[in-house]
């Protein structure tokens, strides 16, 4: 039987290979006409991995399935049952498994995904993992395909720069900062309050915005895992 040295490289603790990382954005949800429509996901990523390098908390890549509400449709999704008991629930319990973890830290950067926490227990009782959910990255990155996911997007290579005025002809591309979304602004004041600053300031790239949003996030993420080695 190999003895593995759990203690070796840089890790903050040999109690943090007991943790995973799993990135939860969208991959197929339309982001306008400058940012791709895997967004959400290639973000989430970002921010898991670079925590995951500096923690040394196991990286398990990224859920190919997301789910929305019911009054935003600018995607393909799954209703919020079928997308944790038939995605994330088997991905979980094989992570466990293949690598003997205890605490999954799940990194969100879609905002449709929240709906998930209200299934955390259930997780729990059938996966028999801790399951801490970061919602960081979509607190603080501002309306959906707005200047916060632009500055992001073109800190991290993935922004059509040609495409940012054409960005904002909201009868072509309704769904950035939801602005052609009636009935989501209408149910929702924060959705609304985000499309109306959209239409009066547009959207623009800002590095140094880009560059705090997803430090911020990292930064939350790497805290996670740290209380939780704490706390063993």
């Amino acid at each position: 039987m190999v003895i593995l040295r759990y203690e070796s490289g840089n890790v903050i603790s040999p109690k943090v290979h007991g943790i995973g990382i799993l990135a939860i954005g969208s991959h197929l949800e339309n982001h306008g006409a400058a940012l791709p429509i895997d967004t959400d996901s290639k973000i989430a990523v970002y921010i898991g991995l670079q925590a995951s390098l500096i923690t040394g908390a196991k990286f398990l890549g990224v859920l190919y399935a997301a789910t929305e509400y019911p009054h935003i449709n600018h995607g393909v999704h799954l209703k919020p049952e079928d997308l944790v008991n038939k995605q994330l629930i088997p991905t979980l319990k094989s992570a466990k498994k293949c690598l003997n973890l205890d605490t999954i830290v799940l990194v969100n950067g879609h905002g449709g995904n929240l709906p998930i926490k209200d299934y955390l227990n259930d997780i729990n009782e059938k996966t028999g993992l801790n399951i801490v959910f970061n919602n960081k990255i979509v607190e603080i990155e501002g309306s959906h395909a707005g200047t916060g996911e632009i500055s992001i997007g073109a800190l991290l290579g993935f922004l059509d720069v040609s495409k940012i005025k054409e960005h904002t002809d909201f009868d072509k591309y309704p769904e950035v900062g939801m602005v052609g979304f009636k009935e989501a602004r209408e149910i929702d004041a924060g959705i609304d309050k985000g499309a109306r600053q959209i239409e009066q300031l547009g959207v623009s790239v800002d590095m140094n915005l880009g560059e705090t949003l997803l430090e911020a996030a990292i930064v939350d993420v790497i805290n996670d895992v740290k209380k939780i080695v704490n706390e063993y």
